[in-house]
């Protein structure tokens, strides 16, 4: 029940303002550790990256035992319990982005379609890492549903696979360690040294959710009556083209299921171009992601829930 109403809050209320948001908070948290490295007050900038890390995750880990510290102090029995359901759920739809990333999405597809191609590069560069200033209606679109289906696992799959191993601390590590690499972890000279922890434990952390979802994108994209033989063929043979070790399963899977070609300029081309790029593919990516989050939910998160209750059971016995 926590599960659904926390992937339901997300359908229907989407994101809090920034000023209530726990992952504006970490951002927030992370760039004052990093002003603080940057500016020669740790030993080295390396030791520092796993400063940021260290604290920012301490610091959320801290947040999170006071609040279940108050309510176990201020309630108990079965109010207690209802009263902890209710902000496990609440906290966990936090840590998801269903619907940001589907109005992120729709703001790129209205701008094309107002044949307005400035706007929809400014509205892509909100949620790609690359330069879109010179980027012609195709790659915008191709860039859209890159990022759409990379982060249905940074923003959906990630956070629920953690909360259903480790629960709510697991999520919202995966949210520390995904919002510290989004923010520092490039391969600039800038942040060379100051974002290898963060780069490298969510290039660890990504691993498993980031296969899995692209396994779940082919049953998805089936539902759906897309084409999941292709979904399965690409992502088998272009998964690796990205320099992500994992990026490239959803994206490759997404690309298959739309039949589409993906591309980077200069860096990586996914997916065979059979139905051509189009506004529609990337509201399609959209679905693909939706249905792809609900089906993880049951299929990967109850699963492991229900297995670690088990396997705990069965060590208390």
């Amino acid at each position: 029940m926590i599960i659904i109403s926390a992937l339901g809050l997300d359908f229907i209320a989407g994101d809090p303002a920034n000023r209530y948001h726990p992952t504006a908070w970490m951002g927030r948290l992370i760039a004052r550790t990093a002003t603080y490295v940057k500016t020669g007050r740790a030993r080295s900038e390396r030791a520092g990256g796993v400063v940021i890390v260290v604290v920012s995750c301490g610091a959320v880990l801290g947040a999170l035992s006071a609040v279940y510290l108050a309510l176990n102090l201020l309630l108990d029995g079965l109010v207690a319990l209802v009263a902890s359901a209710a902000v496990t759920a609440v906290l966990l739809k936090t840590t998801i982005s269903v619907r940001g990333l589907e109005a992120h999405a729709r703001n790129i597809v209205v701008a094309i379609q107002d044949d307005d191609i400035a706007t929809a590069r400014s509205r892509l560069s909100m949620i790609v890492k690359r330069d879109t200033g010179s980027l012609d209606r195709e790659h915008v679109i191709s860039g859209a549903i890159e990022s759409v289906s990379e982060n249905t696992v940074d923003g959906v799959t990630g956070p629920l696979f953690y909360f259903g191993v480790l629960g709510l601390p697991g999520a919202f590590v995966y949210r520390v360690v995904n919002t510290a690499d989004s923010m520092v972890g490039y391969r600039t000279s800038m942040f060379a040294n100051l974002g290898w922890f963060a780069a490298n434990c969510d290039r660890v952390l990504n691993y498993a959710p980031a296969r899995i979802t692209g396994l779940v994108m082919v049953l998805a994209s089936a539902m759906l009556g897309m084409n999941w033989r292709g979904a399965y063929r690409i992502m088998m043979r272009d998964a690796g083209k990205p320099d992500s070790p994992n990026a490239g399963y959803p994206m490759a899977a997404a690309a298959g299921a739309l039949g589409v070609r993906l591309e980077k300029i200069g860096h990586y081309s996914i997916g065979d171009d059979t139905v051509g790029l189009s506004t529609d593919g990337i509201l399609q990516a959209v679905r693909l992601m939706k249905i792809t989050s609900i089906i993880f939910c049951g299929a990967v998160t109850v699963p492991l829930m229900a297995l670690l209750a088990y396997l705990v059971a069965g060590v208390h016995v």
